[in-house]
């Protein structure tokens, strides 16, 4: 099985480079601005595209992806509408590797076959669940392999060389290395220690490994992805659509543009590395 992950990683590896990898919260500040966002992400430089499935009580979340997903849940965002806007996006865009991330209690009540199912159909191709650990592989990884998806763990600094087996066992995709102990946005991200984070990590596994939490200008997303195969954003792009938005929340005319020129600086960065980690 090849997905459109392992062939943008696979193809960035040929180039010699790092992936800008880039999260935006499904429906914030509304569904049509996020499918805007979403299709200008690439075009401004995004290699992968996270998208977080909005949950009322997200417990890896920052404020601001807190409040990103709450945005979303008022205007009427479900997980359903989620797949919908990644089938939008598709219409357009067969190559962008698209990767679904939050919690595993929408996906519960959704159902997991049929969540599944609809998720392949609709052109996704890879899941973070934040909240699975290893132990609970057949809830969901095991039967989203089975239909296609890749399903893509996260290594924290805590996440030592006994408990990396376990994380990597059915992981496929990339490996996402959290560089801070915390939530989303707390802190910024010490490449120096995501080096040996990094290298560590490798010495267990052949997948890539994507540095996130803590990456919020070009100059720290050029130092990871130096290190890394991968630098994610999230924080600071949901930053600029908050403060994008009118004095009632809504979407102006500024909201797209704005996400843009973040997205295309951060991207330069990440272009920018000396050298991809092998």
């Amino acid at each position: 099985m090849t997905t459109r992950i392992d062939a943008r990683f696979a193809e960035l590896k040929q180039q010699g480079r790092s992936a800008f990898v880039t999260f935006v919260m499904a429906g914030d500040p509304d569904a049509k601005t996020s499918l805007d966002i979403l299709k200008a992400l690439p075009k401004a430089g995004a290699d992968v595209i996270e998208i977080g499935m909005p949950f009322t009580d997200p417990m890896a979340d920052g404020p601001s992806i807190q409040a990103a997903g709450l945005r979303a849940l008022k205007g009427g965002m479900t997980l359903r509408k989620t797949l919908a806007m990644v089938r939008d996006f598709r219409k357009d865009d067969n190559a962008t590797p698209i990767v679904l991330m939050g919690y595993y209690n929408p996906i519960y009540i959704y159902g997991v076959d049929s969540f599944l199912a609809d998720a392949k159909e609709a052109g996704v191709d890879g899941l973070i669940i934040v909240d699975l650990p290893p132990e609970e592989d057949t809830e969901l990884c095991i039967p989203a392999m089975k239909a296609g998806l890749n399903f893509i763990r996260l290594a924290t600094p805590t996440t030592d060389d006994k408990r990396l087996p376990a994380v990597l066992a059915n992981t496929s995709g990339f490996v996402y290395y959290v560089s801070i102990t915390g939530i989303t946005g707390a802190a910024t991200a010490d490449s120096n220690a995501v080096s040996e984070a990094v290298a560590r990590i490798k010495r267990h596994t052949r997948l890539p490994v994507c540095v996130g939490f803590g990456i919020r200008t070009p100059d720290t997303a050029r130092a990871i992805a130096e290190n890394a195969n991968g630098a994610v954003v999230g924080t600071a792009i949901v930053d600029v659509v908050r403060g994008s938005l009118d004095a009632e929340g809504r979407a102006t005319p500024k909201t797209v543009p704005a996400v843009a020129d973040l997205v295309s600086t951060l991207a330069q960065g990440v272009r920018g590395a000396k050298q991809a980690a092998e």
